[in-house]
């Protein structure tokens, strides 16, 4: 059995320092760019920015690697590698290059030039290695494999000397793997992770049939634009709709025909609306605009248009059968109907009521004749 002697034991203590600076360097890394992701895809920015903060891990671990006279053996290659699965070739060449120039910056000598002609062999090679069709964890693999051969191989053509490589490789080896499978299913979950996030974000403020505003994200709104109003002393309009006999529809047609007379209506509000128009769904064949630094015979033109657009257009069933239908509209206005924004909601609320008992397809505006 062999035993570790203190030297062995000091080679890993200092390549798992060098884990645990890419474990935590990695995980800000995640944290600070969990909005602009790095992928192929990615912006010439992000793939400059990742660029270069992938060759500030490798300087940095390098400054807490084993050295042997000349020689430092660390795990700078990890960065490299993870570069270049995510984000193609741009961001390990960039650090590519700055890990050659802090080397050089280190000491001018042999063991410097080997190593800087063993990270570009890896940064180019990784390249390659990423392009290949064979499964996510494999092509980490493979880079860790290959990085791991040629460092063997440059490691020996340095030292020559038996003992040292029997004690130092198969450490290297295995913390190498550790480090390049932790560093890949840390991206990975991280990733995941903040995805699910804006999904579920997204989602508690979406109307899921027609991807209109649901009433959480009205209140939101609503609430927002409310002190906005009170300090800047703009306009702000606000529509009331319901559709006409929506009861009809669903007893005669069914709930998922009634589903698709929901979603095409959405559509035609997004159409006729402006673009910093707030359209929501409120609940149920209910649905609301707020119109934006808007006065009230500008929203009364808007909320006429609709009402029309919708009278005239053929609401196509999942069946193919063509129907019509109209909506009804309350409106108000602060300040011009109302002059307490608390009681926007209730007014517009009132005159639609009104709207629908006068005979429905119509426009009403609050406290109008």
């Amino acid at each position: 059995m062999m035993i570790l002697g203190l030297g062995d034991y000091i080679m890993m203590k200092d390549l798992f320092a060098n884990l645990a600076i890419i474990t935590s360097l990695l995980y800000l890394y995640t944290q600070f760019t969990k909005d602009y992701p790095l992928s192929t895809h990615s912006s010439l920015k992000v793939k400059l920015i990742a660029g270069i903060l992938g060759g500030i891990l490798s300087n940095i671990l390098m400054q807490y690697g084993i050295h042997f006279e000349d020689l430092i053996v660390d795990l700078r290659q990890i960065p490299i590698l993870l570069l270049s699965f995510y984000g193609g070739p741009l961001p390990p060449i960039i650090a590519m290059i700055m890990v050659i120039i802090g080397r050089f910056m280190i000491g001018v000598n042999v063991s410097a030039a080997a190593s800087n002609i063993y990270i570009f062999i890896v940064a180019i090679c990784s390249i390659y290695i990423f392009k290949a069709r064979i499964p996510a964890l494999a092509k980490i693999v493979v880079m860790i494999s290959f990085s791991n051969i040629i460092f063997s191989i440059f490691l020996y053509y340095l030292t020559k000397d038996m003992q040292i490589l029997l004690a130092l490789l198969p450490i290297f080896w295995i913390i190498s793997y550790l480090a390049g499978y932790i560093g890949f299913y840390m991206i990975r979950y991280s990733r995941r992770s903040q995805l699910l996030f804006k999904k579920y974000k997204i989602e508690s403020t979406i109307d899921s049939l027609t991807g209109l505003n649901n009433v959480r994200k009205f209140d939101e709104v609503f609430n927002k634009l409310s002190n906005e109003v009170k300090i800047n002393r703009k306009k702000l309009a606000l529509m009331y709709i319901d559709i006409d006999f929506f009861k009809h529809i669903n007893d005669t047609y069914g709930h998922l025909e009634g589903d698709k007379v929901l979603k095409d209506l959405g559509f035609i509000l997004r159409k006729y609306t402006r673009e910093d128009d707030i359209v929501s769904r409120n609940g149920g064949e209910e649905f609301t605009i707020l119109l934006q630094d808007c006065d009230l015979r500008l929203a009364k033109e808007i909320a006429e248009n609709i009402r029309n657009r919708v009278e005239h257009y053929d609401f196509i069933l999942n069946n193919g059968q063509t129907i019509k239908l109209t909506v009804s509209i309350g409106l108000s206005s602060f300040n011009e109907t109302t002059s307490d924004l608390t009681l926007l909601i209730d007014d517009a609320d009132k005159a639609l009521y009104t709207a629908k008992r006068s005979g429905r397809n119509k426009v009403c505006v609050c406290n109008s004749a």
